[in-house]
């Protein structure tokens, strides 16, 4: 009876977690570069005083599907989008180096190349610096170039390169930023074999039929499980009322 009640309820418990995974996943159907949340149950058994037939049923560490996303053209001179394997490394808000695939770049107030949500692009020296008055094109290899809208086009000069890295992905863990970060905190090497698509952007790798078949999956496994409840519920009155008849 112990066993029933412990894992039907913290299954219960723990597959709501997952309809709200889920919901985040599907919920990011339109940005650029997201990489799926996944998650899965694993039984774990309660330890102290009493027989050992609790187990819990907890959620596994969350990982990531880096399934890569399609292809889509904008046209845009500051959009690039990832071929293949690799990320496009960034400054995190606390300082630290992270990375992303999210290649809608823009130039902020201080003329820095940042991504959309404000993150500093970082170079293979640094933050990459775009003077201003110029037009900025960026290479399949990272390289960033610009040209003075002022003076003859064929003016140009190379400003920087941006540090495209390709780690074991089994290394990466996502942060609550959505960036995601070596394990230990440690920086990726540069990857020359990393290459970029300029004018794209990566689509997110979120299937909504898949998304929608696993939230209804979840609604239906949670209602087993809150019958499962109930049985143990009714199950234990029946017992009750077994012991208290008289002998």
């Amino acid at each position: 009876m112990d066993r029933l009640i412990y894992v039907a309820m913290s299954a219960a418990n723990h597959t709501l977690s997952q309809q709200a995974t889920v919901a985040h996943n599907l919920a990011n159907i339109t940005t650029a570069g997201f990489r799926a949340e996944t998650t899965m149950f694993r039984a774990v058994p309660v330890t102290g005083p009493g027989q050992p037939t609790r187990t819990f049923v907890i959620d596994a560490t969350p990982g990531a599907d880096f399934t890569p996303g399609a292809i889509e053209t904008t046209g845009r001179d500051l959009d690039v989008a990832i071929q293949g394997k690799g990320w496009i490394a960034v400054q995190a808000a606390d300082g630290s180096e992270a990375y992303t695939r999210a290649g809608s770049l823009q130039i902020n107030n201080n003329g820095l190349l940042t991504t959309r949500t404000g993150n500093i692009v970082l170079g293979d020296g640094g933050p990459i610096a775009v003077p201003s008055d110029t037009r900025l094109t960026i290479a399949s290899d990272g390289t960033v170039s610009t040209v003075p809208t002022t003076t003859l086009l064929n003016n140009s000069s190379v400003t920087g390169r941006i540090k495209l890295v390709n780690p074991p992905e089994s290394s990466l863990t996502r942060g609550g930023d959505g960036l995601f970060r070596v394990a230990g905190g440690a920086a990726a090497p540069a990857d020359s074999n990393v290459q970029l698509v300029s004018g794209a952007l990566e689509a997110s790798n979120v299937n909504p039929v898949d998304g929608m078949i696993n939230m209804i999956a979840l609604a239906r496994q949670f209602d087993m499980q809150m019958k499962m409840l109930q049985n143990a519920e009714s199950d234990a009155q029946q017992a009750a009322q077994v012991l208290a008849m008289p002998a």
